[in-house]
């Protein structure tokens, strides 16, 4: 299986299983939109924004509260704009 495959099935599985269903619907459909127009580089962006836990990741979606630990990238950016 080649790298980036790899990487794409590792991050639905992550979207996928957070611990909260409100929170495995939002990411999965935000991923499933996304994670195949996005190059290696955002795929491992991608990746690491969803090492945040949950409630730092639904308070910058839900009230736009910015965390010093969510970078400003493309991939917040989509994430922010992202509507379900």
């Amino acid at each position: 299986m080649n790298k980036l495959l790899s990487l794409k099935k590792k991050i639905l599985y992550r979207a996928n299983y957070r611990g909260t269903k409100e929170m495995d619907i939002l990411l999965t459909k935000f991923v499933e939109k996304y994670i195949n127009t996005l190059d290696e580089a955002q795929l491992n962006e991608l990746n690491n924004f969803l090492d945040f836990e949950d409630e730092v990741i639904y308070n910058y979606y839900q009230y736009g509260r910015s965390s010093s630990k969510i970078e400003s990238n493309r991939i917040a950016i989509l994430f922010k704009k992202f509507k379900l």
